[in-house]
């Protein structure tokens, strides 16, 4: 079995357009122990306990949809690969945010379920992040669902919660978290 002490042989590699229908190789499911809101600017978690199943065929059509669009729009986007099977992939999205312009955002993000806690995630946002440091941004903004295992990665992260949301983000996720990553050390 692989595991965090023993290393992967994970490939970090550009995706392309046409590598949407790849996406359909992950399998996004998890089990929620706890979802987080955000009220007053304080956190608050709530135990959830379910499963979150993977994609649905209209799900995944719009993902793949989404992959497409933000790729031929300028954005950017990292696959992770054992050998060629995909398990997991990241989108640096093609818009910039903020008062100074200075933030592109993380627009998809998914490392599949038998791939977690092994580093991908971390290694994927890496790209991510040298990508949009190499483009001119200061910071990446992230629109997190609110289970704890995604709000803590991106907390590992250095990821802080948004003062003030992108009200597009914040329209398009409202029960998401949104967080900003600073690409100073890049």
């Amino acid at each position: 079995m692989k595991g965090i002490e023993e290393p992967m042989n994970i490939e970090i590699r550009i995706m392309r357009p046409e590598d949407a229908d790849r996406l359909a190789e992950i399998d996004r499911s998890e089990v929620i122990d706890a979802i987080c809101t955000i009220e007053n600017g304080q956190e608050l978690w709530t135990e959830a306990g379910h499963e979150c199943p993977t994609w649905n065929e209209q799900e995944l059509t719009r993902l793949q949809d989404r992959f497409r669009h933000e790729l031929q729009a300028g954005g950017a986007a990292f696959g992770a690969y054992d050998g060629e099977r995909l398990a997991g992939f990241g989108v640096l999205g093609h818009r910039r945010l903020g008062e100074k312009q200075d933030m592109l955002a993380v627009d998809l993000m998914y490392v599949s379920r038998s791939y977690r806690r092994q580093g991908i995630g971390t290694r994927l946002m890496n790209a991510l992040s040298e990508q949009a440091a190499s483009l001119g941004a200061n910071s990446m903004y992230i629109s997190s669902t609110e289970t704890a295992s995604a709000v803590r990665f991106y907390r590992s992260l250095g990821s802080m919660n948004a003062d003030e949301p992108d009200p597009e983000s914040l329209a398009a996720e409202p029960l998401d978290i949104h967080m900003i990553r600073p690409l100073n050390d890049l």
